[in-house]
C-alpha cells in the first residue's frame, strides 16, 4: 500500500508547488529542503489544512480530488509543528486525556507512549514549565495517543540547540523506528534526515530535485 501525491497549483503571487510522489504506508519520509521551497505546503496538503490542486490517496481511499475533499478530522492524520503546540492551560497529562478523548481506537497504548516520549516525569507539569525539548516530546506523545495512520512531522528540533537538539533526535531515531505507521517529516537538515529516514525527497522551489 502506498500513499500518492499529485499537486499542482499557484501559492501566493509568484510561487507555484509541482510535486508528484509515491512512497510506502510505513518507515519515514524525510521532506528535505531550504525555507520556502514547499515542504510545509505538501504537509499541511496532506493533512487537509490547505486544498491545492492536485489528487492525494492513502492505499484505496481517495482523501483528495477534483470532487473529493475529506475533511483533516477523517484522516486521521497527526500533526507536530515546530512550536509547542500544546494547550497551556492543560498540564501534559492533560494534554494526552484530551488526545485520547477524540481517539478512535488504534494501536498505541497509553503508558507505553508515555514510556517511548519520556515524558513519565512530566505529567503533571504545565507547557510553561517545560524545555523545548520536553515540551516536544509531551507534544508527539499527545500525537500518537490520537491513534492517527499518518503522523505529520514540521521541523519539530527546529527551535532547539546544543543538547536539547541531539538528544531529542537521538530519542526520534527510536521512537520513529518502531512506530508502525508512516511518517512525513519536513526538515533543512541533511543530518537529521540521514539520521531519521528510510527515503528523502528533496524540494527546491516547489519542485522535487
Amino acid at each position: 500500500m502506498t500513499i500518492a501525491l499529485r499537486l499542482a497549483g499557484k501559492l501566493g503571487e509568484d510561487f507555484m508547488l509541482d510535486v508528484a510522489l509515491e512512497v510506502p504506508t510505513d518507515g519515514v519520509t524525510a521532506l528535505l529542503g531550504p525555507s520556502g521551497s514547499g515542504k510545509t505546503s505538501v504537509l499541511r496538503a496532506l493533512a487537509g489544512l490547505d486544498r491545492i490542486d492536485g489528487e492525494i490517496r492513502f492505499g484505496p481511499e481517495v482523501w483528495q480530488n477534483a470532487r473529493v475533499f475529506l475533511l483533516p478530522e477523517h484522516r486521521r492524520v497527526a500533526y507536530v509543528f515546530q512550536g509547542i503546540g500544546l494547550l497551556p492551560h492543560l498540564s501534559v497529562r492533560g494534554n494526552l486525556d484530551f488526545a485520547e478523548r477524540r481517539a478512535r481506537p488504534g494501536p498505541f497504548r497509553r503508558e507505553d507512549i508515555i514510556e517511548r516520549a519520556g515524558v513519565g516525569k512530566l505529567l503533571d507539569r504545565m507547557p510553561a514549565r517545560l524545555s523545548g525539548g520536553e515540551a516536544q516530546r509531551a507534544a508527539i506523545a499527545r500525537a500518537l495517543l490520537s491513534q492517527p495512520r499518518l503522523l505529520l512531522m514540521d521541523e519539530p528540533l527546529s527551535a532547539l540547540d546544543g543538547d536539547a537538539r541531539n538528544n531529542l533526535l537521538a530519542q526520534l531515531a527510536v521512537l520513529l523506528a518502531d512506530i508502525q505507521i508512516p511518517v512525513f517529516y519536513v526538515t533543512h537538515d541533511l543530518v537529521e534526515a540521514e539520521r531519521l529516514s528510510e527515503r528523502t525527497i528533496r524540494l527546491v522551489n516547489g519542485r522535487i530535485a
